[in-house]
């Protein structure tokens, strides 16, 4: 054989064994396995959005976190813990999507957020409220548990390696990519994004139900200081999007377009510019349209409902009801005086960031400051507990009471519902032990304001109520 020929061989050997490892790297790290839902609400509840591929959790890292931080989850039920909600035969819960992209990531998508539960008894079986606010999801105290797991010092490939071979077997390689790439790369992850959001600490909690939606925005995606406001604001439900064609979205009103927002919440879940699933978000934005909410479970006296409407014309109606045309505009704070924190953290300095943002193959141009708090549509009110923009009234009976009469503080992430004062179960032995307090007195908290309907006599307020649970 000449020295040449041996050169290229020597030569091609090199070439495949540089396709073979890149071609093994490839399959570890990047191939991607994209799982596909024929049912629009499963993938609404499973399904993802393009967050896995950019910013997913390792899931065998991820799924025995609870295990190993035991200490650092802050009751017993492993993720449970935290409000979400699971059903059989899912590896995660609601809102958790599992996508292969090299290996199994778990990321965030629209459903963790927008499917709510309900209960009738602490026994009796748990419902699902597809499109409603999750009243149970404690979103903070999760991310808190992964900073709190990512910081501690028992975060090392000698202790996690192990406590996932216990559910799942790991090859050579396996065990040689958490060591060296997937376990630091979680960690430094994890903690960049406790670095970026380390005012959460500053604040009041958020709290079961309550999110706050553009801080971190704010920070994470427009690059902006933290500014020390407050915006924890109750999470809104996602149904009768076509009839609230132009409806200010949000709470304050702070943008236009459907479009425009679920492309924001898939970007703020995790998504980039390159992942971000359009069509899928699409497909969801359709079906919102048309999503009805879920009826009233439980039993209406359809009576004194019928002699609920026309109060509910005379006193509500103006601002709550489709096609008046207060609805889904927003009302001056000098008019409703609910707390105005969640108000005041959305700036005209974010305005203009988020419309000049340059980083994506669209541009937002609907972003706009209001002078107030959304007038909503009350269809399907009765699953929104607890009230008013920041979740500071516990149900409806108490709503339409004076601000001085309305409880000071409750319980909140407890989804047995109690029909007599329409809202979920706030206070007693099963609430304590389950819920979490909110305390009206914090920044951000208040449950003043909103006094229309606190004047009408007691017989009429208890057919308003009955009627309400009809919408």
């Amino acid at each position: 054989m000449t020295r040449s020929r041996k050169r290229c061989y020597a030569g091609l050997a090199a070439l495949l064994l540089v396709a073979l490892v890149g071609g093994g790297a490839w399959y570890k790290l990047l191939r991607q396995q994209p799982v596909q839902y024929e049912s629009v609400v499963d993938y609404f509840k499973y399904g993802s959005v393009g967050v896995e591929a950019a910013n997913g959790l390792p899931y065998w890292v991820w799924k025995i976190l609870p295990d190993v931080f035991a200490d650092r989850v802050g009751a017993p039920g492993g993720y449970a813990a935290f409000g979400f909600l699971s059903e059989k035969d899912h590896d995660t819960p609601i809102g958790l999507p599992v996508e292969i992209v090299g290996f199994l990531r778990v990321g965030i998508n629209c459903g963790l957020c927008h499917v709510g539960s309900v209960r009738a008894s602490v026994t009796a079986p748990r419902q699902l409220l597809i499109g409603a606010p999750n009243s149970t999801l404690d979103l903070q105290r999760y991310f808190r548990f992964l900073f709190a797991a990512a910081g501690d010092p028992r975060f090392t490939p000698d202790v996690l390696i192990p406590a996932v071979e216990r559910v799942h077997p790991l090859s050579i390689t396996d065990r040689t990519l958490l060591r060296f790439l997937v376990i630091p790369e979680f960690k430094r992850g994890v903690l960049a994004q406790r670095n970026q959001l380390w005012w959460m600490d500053t604040v009041p909690d958020w709290g079961p139900g309550r999110v706050d939606p553009f801080n971190p925005a704010k920070v994470q995606l427009a690059h902006l200081p933290w500014d020390g406001t407050i915006g924890a604001a109750r999470m809104v439900p996602l149904w009768n999007w076509r009839a609230r064609k132009n409806f200010g979205l949000h709470r304050d009103g702070l943008n236009t377009s459907l479009t425009e927002i679920f492309l924001n919440s898939g970007i703020g879940n995790g998504a980039t510019n390159r992942t971000i699933d359009l069509a899928g978000l699409a497909r969801l934005e359709d079906w919102v349209g048309d999503l009805k909410p879920p009826p009233y479970p439980f039993a209406i006296d359809q009576a004194l409902a019928t002699q609920g409407e026309p109060i509910f014309r005379a006193r509500c109606a103006e601002c709550h009801a489709f096609g008046s045309d207060k609805t889904g505009e927003p009302i001056p704070l000098s008019w409703v005086g609910t707390d105005r924190h969640r108000f005041d953290s959305w700036t005209t300095e974010a305005r203009d960031a988020f419309n000049g943002l340059d980083d994506y193959d669209w541009h937002y141009s609907h972003f706009r400051k209001t002078s107030g708090y959304m007038a909503q549509a009350l269809d399907g009110v009765w699953a929104r507990a607890p009230y008013l923009h920041n979740g500071s009234v516990p149900n409806l009976s108490d709503l339409l009471r004076a601000p001085a009469d309305r409880p000071k503080t409750f319980r909140v992430g407890y989804d047995v519902y109690d029909p007599a004062r329409v809202g979920f179960v706030a206070d007693g032995p099963e609430a304590d032990a389950a819920g979490r307090l909110f305390d009206t007195a914090q920044p951000g908290n208040g449950n003043a304001g909103h006094l229309y309907g606190t004047d009408l006599p007691d017989a009429d307020k208890r057919a308003l109520l009955e009627y309400l649970k009809t919408l």
